[in-house]
């Protein structure tokens, strides 16, 4: 938070051991999204968002699925980056593939 904050040496304790919650808000267990594949984590994502713009939820509730659907769309981006990088090292063995023979079938018709 930003401004003036009149919290004890206590509070702030007490903020840290719930990673960053604010006192009485349990926050949202993500534990079980680092072991969900794409597809999971986008499912529940699109659930969560929709939930989420349904309205109707309380604060402690919406808190909790707005954690937890950043954590899902950090898992989904996550996923992506690995599949970029894939991508990438594919594109890349290839291009020196095709290069390699390029160079040979030049030399071929020397």
């Amino acid at each position: 938070m930003t401004g003036t904050s009149k919290g004890t040496a206590q509070d702030t304790d007490q903020d840290t051991d719930h990673g960053g919650a604010v006192d009485g808000f349990s926050a949202a267990d993500t534990s079980d999204v680092a072991t969900m594949s794409y597809e999971q984590a986008r499912s529940e994502l699109v659930e969560t968002v929709s939930r989420l713009e349904a309205g109707g939820a309380g604060l402690e509730e919406s808190l909790a699925l707005w954690e937890r659907g950043e954590a899902l769309a950090d898992r989904c981006e996550a996923w992506l980056d690995g599949a970029r990088a894939k991508l990438d090292e594919v594109r890349a063995r290839v291009a020196g593939t095709d290069a390699g023979a390029g160079a040979g079938a030049g030399a071929e018709r020397g």
